[in-house]
């Protein structure tokens, strides 16, 4: 019979992951070692490998997990069958309170993917892509006239411009929170997205 896993597998499992990824995040996945993640984790190379076979692994299941948690996020949102700019709204409050506590892990997915094997990489892609979708079809609901124009896209990817490197300037004892923030990116982007005028053929086709 095979052994189940210990009480407490799976916190611990999390603790290292997160580790890992401050670690990589940090000081870039390629100079962190084995070594230095046990070490963060308090625990034996030994040990370590019982939770992740390699590092690649290890990279998969930071970066996986994130863009996995970002398309539930997405998917629930839409299941709420909010109106359209409620739909949005929501969708930049959650998104901007999740990436408060995945500041590393979203780190390690837009800058470490590419080292991983392509099947690995193409799959985590996929659903990064399915939540860019997701956002992409939320701003065209408010501004259906955007998706014939192929404007959905981009916008969202200004959008998330604002939110993905908050981290570099937002301070946690600082004044303004997450909390706060995410109202205000909100109100920042859809005031403003009213005021997109859709470009002339030519300055598309330049």
């Amino acid at each position: 019979m095979a052994r189940g896993r210990a009480p407490g597998y799976e916190d611990q499992r999390e603790t290292i992951l997160a580790r890992a990824a401050a670690l990589f995040a940090h000081q870039g996945y390629h100079a962190t070692s084995m070594n230095q993640v046990a070490e963060a984790c308090g625990l034996s190379k030994a040990t370590l490998y019982h939770y992740c076979r390699d590092k690649d692994a290890m990279l998969v299941q930071i970066a996986e997990g994130h863009v996995s948690r970002l398309a539930a996020l997405v998917d629930d949102v839409a299941a709420q069958r909010l109106t359209a700019e409620a739909r949005l709204r929501e969708l930049i409050r959650r998104i901007v309170l999740e990436y408060a506590d995945a500041q590393h892990a979203h780190r390690v997915l837009t800058e470490d993917v590419k080292f991983l094997p392509p099947p690995d990489r193409e799959r985590i892609l996929d659903v990064e892509r399915r939540v860019v979708a997701g956002f992409a079809d939320a701003v065209a609901a408010l501004r259906p006239e955007l998706r014939g124009a192929a404007l959905a896209k981009p916008l969202t990817m200004l959008l998330f411009g604002m939110i993905n490197w908050t981290f570099t300037w937002m301070k946690p004892e600082g004044a303004l929170g997450y909390a706060a923030l995410a109202p205000i990116v909100a109100d920042l982007f859809v005031a403003g997205l009213a005021a997109v005028k859709l470009p002339q053929a030519e300055a598309v086709a330049g």
